[in-house]
Order: C-alpha cells, then sequence, then structure tokens
C-alpha cells in the first residue's frame, strides 16, 4: 500500500551566537540541535560544543546523531573531519536562526539572502569537491 508513511527523522545542527548563525564554524561555543521528523521540528534544544581539542566539538556532534550541519564560515580541516563523521555541510550561511531554519525545511537556504558576503558559488564549489 503506497499509504503507509515511514517516520523520516533527520538531527540537524546550526552552530549559534546570540540566536544568528555563528560567522565562524571554528570558534563556535553553541549549537542548536533539532531533531525534524516527517519535516517537522518535534525536538531542539542546545548543546555546548567541546572546545578541549579540535576533535571534541566534531566527536560531540557524531555522538548526537547530527546528519547536517549548517554553519558559517568553516576552515578546510573542520570540514574534512566532519564530513568523514558522515555529515553534510550547508556551509557559509548567515542570518537569524528561525529564517534560516525556515529557509533549510522549504528548501531555499542557497538563495542570496542567507550566503555569507564574499562566500559565494566559488567557496561552496571549492568545499563540494572535497566531498565523498
Amino acid at each position: 500500500m503506497h499509504h503507509r508513511k515511514e517516520a523520516l527523522i533527520m538531527k540537524v545542527a546550526l552552530t549559534v551566537w546570540e540566536n544568528r548563525i555563528s560567522p565562524v564554524f571554528d570558534s563556535a561555543r553553541m549549537a542548536l540541535v533539532l531533531e525534524i521528523e516527517n519535516g517537522a521540528v518535534t525536538d531542539r534544544h542546545y548543546e555546548p560544543l567541546d572546545n578541549e581539542t579540535s576533535f571534541s566539538r566534531v566527536l560531540t556532534l557524531s555522538r548526537l546523531g547530527v546528519r547536517v550541519l549548517i554553519c558559517g564560515a568553516i576552515s578546510q580541516f573542520f570540514a574534512d573531519m566532519i564530513e568523514a563523521h558522515g555529515i553534510r555541510i550547508i556551509p557559509f550561511v548567515t542570518g537569524e536562526v528561525n529564517q534560516v531554519l525556515n529557509a533549510y525545511q522549504m528548501g531555499v537556504l542557497s538563495t542570496p539572502s542567507f550566503q555569507m558576503p564574499g562566500c559565494g558559488m566559488m567557496r561552496r564549489r571549492r568545499l563540494r569537491r572535497w566531498r565523498g
């Protein structure tokens, strides 16, 4: 039967600072972790990002089961580590957290209003080249 609907649960993390996306992942101290089930946010909580070692913040995201990371600028060093843990990165995002989340859910996060100035398609292409 095609009426049977399986629950699709996705964990998404956004690095946040004062209710906006943190400008740089590498120095972000807090993540908003969302559980999205069939397109609706079913749970959300803040998770401190451990800065003791470079690997700590990546392991935190992995341990939480995050599948997608939405962040501002990110170094290639962190991008490589995060993607090695099977987490998809949507980088160079700017804006107010709820607006970014709504844009993500509607599939329009790539519009220019959510891209960091000077971090356009060239940098996105360079990061994407390193994926999988």
